[in-house]
């Protein structure tokens, strides 16, 4: 057992990162689409010539789960995986690679349902003003600088584990 978590341990700690950044940062989104869609569903039922301002207030939450789809891949690029040249991946190496996936996969997944609580905001601006939309669009898009701030602190630390680990 001890020559199996050996040989594989580190590398199934980089599966479970790449895995938890995109199914956390993915949940978000799918949550945070789903509660602009509801707000704007009931916009749309009243007045659908509205549908091209809501409908970029309903994107911006499911960019989160894109990027926690894109650490991911870093990730198994980073760590040889993709690229089936992988040497054996330690338990410490692996461990590291796991923790940078963390920013993101939290950060992406609360920010996504922020983002959307404030985009839903957005679309009763939308409702009462159509001509302030680009004003719910910033609104909403501020929360996104956290989810950025994110994905870029986990890509820094796979390629600091990279590095560390050459």
């Amino acid at each position: 057992m001890n020559e199996f978590l050996g040989q594989y341990g580190g590398l199934a700690l980089v599966l479970l990162g790449a895995a938890i950044a995109v199914f956390m940062s993915g949940m978000g989104s799918a949550k945070g689409v789903g509660i602009v869609g509801q707000a704007a569903a009931g916009l749309l039922a009243e007045d659908p010539s509205k549908f091209g301002k809501v409908l970029i207030l309903e994107v911006l939450p499911g960019t989160q789960g894109l990027y926690g789809f894109l650490a991911a891949i870093l990730l198994l690029n980073t760590s040889g995986v993709l690229g089936g040249d992988a040497e054996i991946i330690t338990i410490g190496q692996g461990i590291m690679y796991f923790a940078s996936c963390l920013p993101i996969a939290i950060v992406g997944y609360f920010s996504a349902i922020m983002q959307a609580k404030t985009a839903a905001s957005g679309v009763a601006i939308v409702a009462k003003k159509p001509d302030d939309s680009t004003k719910a669009i910033i609104l909403a898009a501020m929360v996104e600088t956290y989810a950025v701030l994110a994905l870029l602190v986990s890509l820094l630390a796979m390629i600091s584990v990279s590095k560390f680990a050459a």
